[in-house]
């Protein structure tokens, strides 16, 4: 199956996961590639589950929603020290 062009993910798809509300969505340090997927382990520069779809053909399938203490902000723990960052990742 040929892969979708990028012109087609303007739009999210309509039933597909919604990053922002996935416990494995991140924010990279890179400004290249500033979103990332903690569980499939790469940075892109669009929507984890866009590029998925893009690459795939198929919506993504690790999506697992945020538990409601991830989105209170009231148990939020300090900010660490910046930290090297991590060379497991793989850029899309």
């Amino acid at each position: 199956m040929p892969a979708v062009p990028l012109a087609d993910l303007r739009d999210p798809p309509t039933g597909g996961p919604n990053c922002w509300q996935c416990r494995y969505f991140s924010i990279s340090w890179d400004t290249s590639r500033p979103y990332s997927c903690r569980l499939m382990g790469f940075k892109t520069k669009v929507l984890p589950s866009l590029e998925v779809l893009r690459a795939d053909g198929q919506v993504c399938r690790g999506f697992s929603a945020k538990t409601s203490a991830a989105l209170s902000s009231e148990t939020l723990p300090a900010a660490k020290p910046a930290a090297k960052p991590s060379a497991h990742y793989w850029e899309a």
